[in-house]
């Protein structure tokens, strides 16, 4: 009885702990936001500047980076989306950039499963955007990548690290053509009302 009491309790902590992972040098986040019709989510590492110099060095200026850490960092777009002035289609795409000291290119690739940037094909290049390197006036911990909302037909992609800010503009891919199903969802949210209230 007693060896089938503590065979118990062990399987009992075993499956306990098997909730846990080990804590990582660079957590991985996150982050979704509402947009127009549905939504923008990126997941991606966070790892910590730890007095290190970051742009320039850790991270050079002028090769592809992982915008993150670990597995490369990963964004969704459930619709259709202007990126920084350009069209892309719904979708996830491996979210890349090459740093500069006054400027950021930034990239979306369609292989969103690679690790890092070591396997990372220009070839597989679906949109790259310039954005201007700001500087920030406090120092950023942990890399952040946040969605902004601008109104509920815009967002902002913010990166923020060290000293350094970047933001990408992300707007709807046909203004017109969503404003008109928002009209006609509208409509049926408005019939769906009445009717209830007639019950």
């Amino acid at each position: 009885m007693k060896k089938l009491f503590v065979t118990v309790f062990l399987s009992l902590s075993f499956l306990g702990f098997s909730q846990f992972s080990v804590p990582t040098a660079s957590p991985r986040q996150k982050v979704e936001q509402q947009f127009s019709l549905t939504k923008i989510s990126v997941d991606y590492g966070r790892p910590g500047v730890k007095g290190r110099k970051v742009f320039g060095e850790l991270v050079p200026y002028g090769k592809v980076w992982r915008a993150g850490a670990n597995s490369a960092t990963k964004i969704t777009f459930e619709q259709n989306v202007n990126f920084g002035g350009k069209d892309v289609m719904a979708g996830t795409y491996g979210l890349f950039v090459i740093p500069a000291e006054k400027e950021w290119k930034v990239i979306l690739n369609k292989d969103s499963q690679q690790w890092g940037a070591y396997s990372f094909d220009e070839k597989q290049n679906v949109v790259e955007v310039t954005v201007p390197a700001q500087k920030l006036s406090d120092r950023q911990e942990w890399f952040e990548i946040s969605l902004m909302p601008v109104d509920i037909h815009s967002v902002d992609l913010v990166f923020k690290w060290d000293m350094v800010k970047a933001v990408v503009p992300v707007k709807e891919a046909k203004p017109e053509t969503v404003a008109k199903i928002i009209d006609k969802l509208t409509e049926i949210k408005q019939i769906e009302k009445e009717a209830a209230a007639k019950k």
